[in-house]
């Protein structure tokens, strides 16, 4: 998934958000002895985020909605299935919120910036980008979307074809979108429940990085 479910499913806990949200940017095994002076709520959000994406990587509706999308984008699919569905989920944003799409992103942008010190530092410029030119918000749109291939594209050659996802999801919005009904649901539930057995509530003092 990428960053709007991941901030979506965090729950309310700003530890839990931050932790969730940086968590690709986080390597390594998090073993007690490493995050014992850890905020323990960022802990729970770093372990949240693998778990997110465990589940996801490995969900059958996922794998077929990859498996057409590797037809046009080899092994970029996975990376392009998570924009896809963060733009199924800004756009039909009031069917898993009650607030409005550009009311939560902002709010979790100001969430953000006051947690900034748990932000990774080679982050800091894409957080500032990301909420300078308020890329959640335009996830909404097939022109937001391929604004964010866009960018992707010219991060490394590789990734160049992702140029042109915007037109397989054009293609095959109505499938995917299937896919991501059938799916998204789940998530939501067994990332709740992933929260609930595992957050202890403890919030310890410290720097993670």
């Amino acid at each position: 998934m990428n960053f709007l479910a991941h901030i979506l499913l965090s729950g309310e806990r700003e530890g839990v958000l931050m932790g969730n949200y940086v968590g690709d940017f986080i390597k390594g095994r998090l073993t007690e002895e490493k995050t014992v002076d850890w905020n323990q709520d960022y802990v729970l959000g770093l372990k949240l985020h693998r778990f997110i994406d465990s589940f996801t990587d490995t969900h059958p509706e996922v794998q077929e909605a990859k498996h057409l999308a590797a037809l046009s984008l080899g092994k970029l699919a996975g990376i392009v299935m998570d924009i896809y569905f963060d733009y199924f989920l800004a756009s039909h944003f009031s069917d898993f919120s009650k607030d409005s799409l550009s009311a939560y992103v902002h709010a979790k942008y100001a969430v953000i910036e006051k947690n900034d010190y748990l932000v990774p530092q080679d982050m800091i410029p894409m957080v500032r980008s990301m909420i300078r030119q308020d890329w959640l918000t335009s996830y909404a749109t097939f022109e937001g979307i391929d604004l964010t291939f866009q960018r992707l594209s010219r991060r490394a050659k590789f990734l160049a074809p992702i140029s042109n996802a915007v037109n397989d999801l054009r293609a095959n919005e109505d499938f995917y979108y299937q896919k991501f009904q059938k799916f998204f649901p789940e998530l939501q539930m067994r990332s709740a429940l992933f929260i609930a057995e595992n957050g202890s509530g403890i919030f310890k003092v410290g720097a993670p990085l």
